[in-house]
Order: C-alpha cells, then sequence, then structure tokens
C-alpha cells in the first residue's frame, strides 16, 4: 500500500485569538498551507457566513484537509438571574451553531481529501459554573457536536475535540487557577496547539476529546470555580 501524502492545507476558524493563533503558527511551522480566520473574514453565527468562509478557504488553499473551529463569544461572567437573551444568543451562536454550520460547509472538502476536523471545546464542557451558565451550556453542547459529526462524517472525515483548561489565563489570575489543577501551574496556547498537531495525525483516533488542562477536572477537594 503506498504511503499517504501529509495532509498540508488548515483553515483555522478564531485563527486571531490567542489559541487560534497558536495553533496557526504551530501548523505553519509544521508545513501547512494555513488560513487563520477571524470574525471579520466570516460570520459563523450564520449558515451562510460559514459556507463563505469555507468557500474561501478552499478557492485560496486549493482544498482543506484539516478545518479547527477555535472561535467563540459570550465568554463574559454574570450571575444567574442578569443572563439575558443576547447572552445566551453570544454564546451559542459562534460556538454551538458555528460549529455545526462550518463542519457541514466544509465537510465536501474534507470528504475528498479524507481530511480532520478539531474542535476547540473548554472543560466548560463538563463543569458547572454559575457565572457562566451560557458558555457552559454551549461548550456542552458544542462537546456533543464532536461526537455527533464523528459519527455522521464517517468514515472519511475524522472529528476531535480538544478541551483546554487554564491556557488563556488574565494578568493576576495564575497563582489562582495553578492551584485548580494537578500539576500546580497554568498552561498556554501553545499546548493546546500541540494537542491539535497531535490529532491532526492521529489517524485511528475520531470522536474523542482531548483534554488540556493539567488535571482540573481530576482536581479534589474545593477549588474556586468561575
Amino acid at each position: 500500500m503506498p504511503l499517504r501524502t501529509p495532509h498540508k492545507r488548515a483553515l483555522i476558524a478564531g485563527g486571531t485569538g490567542r489559541v487560534g493563533a497558536a495553533v496557526a503558527g504551530r501548523l505553519r511551522a509544521d508545513g501547512w498551507a494555513v488560513l487563520a480566520a477571524g470574525s471579520k473574514d466570516g460570520d459563523l453565527r450564520t449558515r451562510a457566513g460559514a459556507a463563505a468562509l469555507a468557500a474561501r478557504a478552499v478557492d485560496e488553499l486549493g482544498g482543506l484537509d484539516l478545518v479547527v473551529h477555535a472561535a467563540g463569544d459570550g465568554f463574559t461572567p454574570k450571575p444567574v438571574d442578569d443572563v439575558t437573551e443576547e447572552d445566551w444568543d453570544a454564546a451559542l451562536d459562534v460556538t454551538a451553531k458555528g460549529t455545526f454550520f462550518l463542519a457541514q460547509a466544509a465537510a465536501p472538502a474534507l470528504r475528498e481529501s479524507r481530511g480532520t476536523l478539531i474542535v476547540v471545546e473548554d472543560v466548560a464542557a463538563y463543569q458547572p459554573w454559575p457565572s457562566f451558565a451560557p458558555h457552559c451550556a454551549a461548550k456542552a453542547a458544542q462537546a456533543m457536536l464532536t461526537r455527533v459529526l464523528a459519527r455522521a462524517l464517517a468514515p472519511e472525515v475524522r472529528v476531535c475535540g480538544v478541551a483546554p483548561g487554564a491556557v488563556a489565563v488574565e494578568p493576576g489570575q495564575e497563582e489562582r487557577r495553578a492551584a485548580e489543577t494537578l500539576l500546580g501551574r497554568i498552561g498556554s496556547p501553545e499546548d493546546v496547539a500541540d494537542a491539535v498537531a497531535f490529532l491532526a495525525g492521529a489517524d485511528f483516533v475520531t470522536g474523542a476529546t482531548l483534554v488540556v488542562d493539567g488535571g482540573r477536572l481530576l482536581k479534589s477537594g474545593r477549588v474556586q470555580n468561575p
């Protein structure tokens, strides 16, 4: 059987944010041709916007072997009593709706290349944070979409998730967030990029989420959750 040619054309939705930019930089260093798209490059809140972004990527790159959905919105702390419909829309539109419609739009190109979709999730999908109710719900929906899409797009396309913990911490919060992990330290966007690079080449992995949180989900005892 001939060796497969390495897949080297990638669209990073959310590629201008801290995590997305690190993913784009890592892939470029590994020899990928990358379109790192920000919110100005395509409105993932709509099906038409997701389709336009996927079409642009296929046109500029000549096809797609990898799509990384690292876009998100609505990460704003609010007590449950103060959450509005606009807060829900902000959290769900890009995170959940955007994941689905970008996958739908990119599926033909990924099927053709037998490519991979990687969804940047969040440990918030698995932890109840009262100050971030819409965000937690949106990320839980996104984590389920990783599994739904893995079944829907198989066998031609692999779909995997990466669930970061504290990797893009606000200044002054480092010590607090480090105490919430088993490793006693925070991570970095580059840690997420390493996980994406691994999954991009892990040809027998699909429907799985790689948690990159320093052991936060396993941390015992009382921690200061958001």
